[in-house]
């Protein structure tokens, strides 16, 4: 090796941020790995590299004996002292051994620990930067599929997308250009892993942050999610400034900004729900677009009985039961529907004739 490999480390300091020091620490190590695995001996060998000129050594460690038994292990007193005048029995000695052809693999050794470092640190880095970017939406391209999970093409790394955070009403398709939220950076060994979903709540969250001016600025607040992905979802907001309609601000004129979010979705209905602390009125609105003739609430067992019109009541519980579910999910309280007549019956059966 020469001073050129000190060069090339001066300016990987420089230019990626690797230590010169952790550098050479790594080069000394693998160079000793190297002498042993290329050239077994039951020597006390160590390898020294000299960090200014790239030059590389290697001694032997020897005891210094009067009759040598074992020449890998002893040295004699005559030896000795021409190489270390005044050294005397008993002191161990350092010889160098260093083999003809041993500089090659030094080289390619030492090049070996440089090329893993910047990889490794390429890693590092790349983890830094998704690790900075969890909870944002990218965009990539489906580069490959296998066992039913989806890799994203993120530009210097993949996007996983596991069965659980595909929409299943969704198709995907290599070269396919598609957009998603991270919801988890991981380390590994081979990389940083950066897990991306279609169907995670916050997804949802963060397509209306994009397309809705009032909520990027913090004027509309959004205050809960319930969403089954692919089919329907309902979210309710909160305008901090009573001159501005917070549910209107999210549909936008002629219903572009809610639309623009379905049409990411490939179709998934949305509804816009208006808070309300007071949970009568939170729960009447989360069952939109059902009319509601009365609610009432328990905050302290969070159950909330529903009154509505008898030709609601379908439209009230939705589609196997979806819109009163997503509306509990949505408030947060467990609901119980019925319709006029049921309450009537129900007063007549417990208040009747006696």
């Amino acid at each position: 090796m020469s001073s050129d490999l000190i060069q090339a480390l001066h300016e990987i300091e420089k230019e990626r941020g690797i230590p010169k020091t952790a550098l050479v620490e790594a080069i000394k190590s693998a160079i000793n790995t190297a002498y042993k695995k290329n050239f077994g001996t039951a020597q006390n060998v160590s390898v020294e590299f000299d960090e200014e000129t790239g030059e590389v050594k290697v001694f032997s460690q020897k005891t210094i004996v009067e009759n040598v038994k074992d020449p890998r292990l002893e040295i004699s007193v005559e030896e000795a002292e021409e190489l270390y005048p005044g050294c005397k029995l008993g002191d161990v000695v350092y010889i160098e051994v260093t083999p003809a052809n041993f500089g090659r693999i030094a080289a390619q050794t030492a090049k070996q620990v440089v090329i893993q470092k910047l990889r490794e640190a390429e890693r590092s880095i790349i983890y830094e930067e998704f690790l900075e970017r969890e909870g944002e939406i990218v965009t990539g391209t489906i580069e490959r599929i296998e066992t039913k999970t989806v890799y994203i093409n993120l530009g210097r790394v993949e996007g996983i997308m596991l069965p659980a955070d595909q929409m299943p009403t969704e198709k995907y398709e290599l070269g396919q250009r598609v957009k998603a939220y991270i919801y988890e950076v991981k380390n590994s060994p081979k990389g940083p892993n950066i897990f991306v979903s279609r169907t995670h709540p916050y997804f949802l969250r963060r397509l209306f942050e994009l397309e809705v001016p009032e909520i990027y600025d913090g004027i509309v607040e959004i205050k809960s999610i319930a969403r089954e992905a692919g089919f329907r979802s309902k979210v309710s907001v909160y305008s901090l400034d009573e001159k501005v309609d917070s549910v209107g601000s999210c549909v936008g004129p002629k219903g572009i900004r809610v639309q623009n979010i379905v049409n990411e979705l490939n179709g998934e209905k949305i509804d816009v729900i208006k808070y309300d602390s007071d949970p009568g009125k939170y729960i009447a609105n989360a069952l939109s677009p059902s009319k509601v003739i009365a609610v009432y609430a328990d905050p302290a067992e969070k159950t909330a009985r529903v009154i509505v019109p008898d030709n609601q009541l379908s439209l009230a519980i939705g589609k196997e039961g979806q819109n009163a579910r997503l509306a509990a999910k949505l408030t947060g309280y467990k609901i119980d529907i019925k319709s006029e007549s049921q309450v009537s019956e129900g007063f007549e059966e417990n208040y009747g004739e006696n």
